[in-house]
């Protein structure tokens, strides 16, 4: 019997002013419910809506590197934590951001590290829920492949070309 074939996803093209929109709609979500001491942003793509969402809260900001990647050509199949937590997450609430999550590897990681520092209280929040991994807060929630506005091109030679992991897409 041949091997079942799935669709492939559809993509979703994520503009700069969608974007905002999405990181405005974050904050007060989490604003809601749960007042973070300092926002943890997952690097490199959830530094971007983790800078936001601390600015609009007002809160510090620190990033921590949970990755796939540890190279720029090596990838893991499963990620690390690749970077120590932030020292001041000791006795605090912290909110974690990612810009997207799927199965939660990254944010399973993630909890684990701020929690083995310390911290009093973990949430997580993500630009983009495409799976079936729960954060706390999610702007949207799709099942498409996301195209990040900041992931789109890369400069090359100095000059914008589209980044080669889209091909077929943009």
């Amino acid at each position: 019997m041949p091997a079942r074939r799935t669709a492939p996803k559809e993509t979703f093209h994520v503009d700069w002013p969608l974007f905002g929109e999405l990181s405005r709609a974050l904050a007060l979500k989490v604003s809601k419910s749960f007042d973070p001491d300092l926002v943890v942003g997952i690097a490199t793509a959830g530094v971007v809506p983790g800078a936001v969402v601390a600015a609009m809260l007002d809160r510090p900001f620190h990033s921590m590197i949970v990755s796939r990647r540890y190279s720029a050509k090596t990838v893991r199949e499963t990620p690390a934590v690749l970077s120590a937590a932030p020292a001041d997450v000791i006795g605090k609430r912290a909110l974690i951001v990612d810009e997207t999550c799927d199965g939660g590897d990254t944010m399973r990681l993630a909890i684990a590290a701020l929690v083995n520092a310390g911290a009093k209280e973990v949430r997580t929040a993500v630009s983009f829920r495409t799976g079936t991994y729960e954060p706390d807060f999610a702007a949207l929630e799709t099942e498409a492949r996301i195209v990040l506005p900041w992931d789109r091109e890369q400069i090359v030679n100095g000059v914008l070309v589209p980044n080669p992991k889209y091909d077929g897409m943009l």
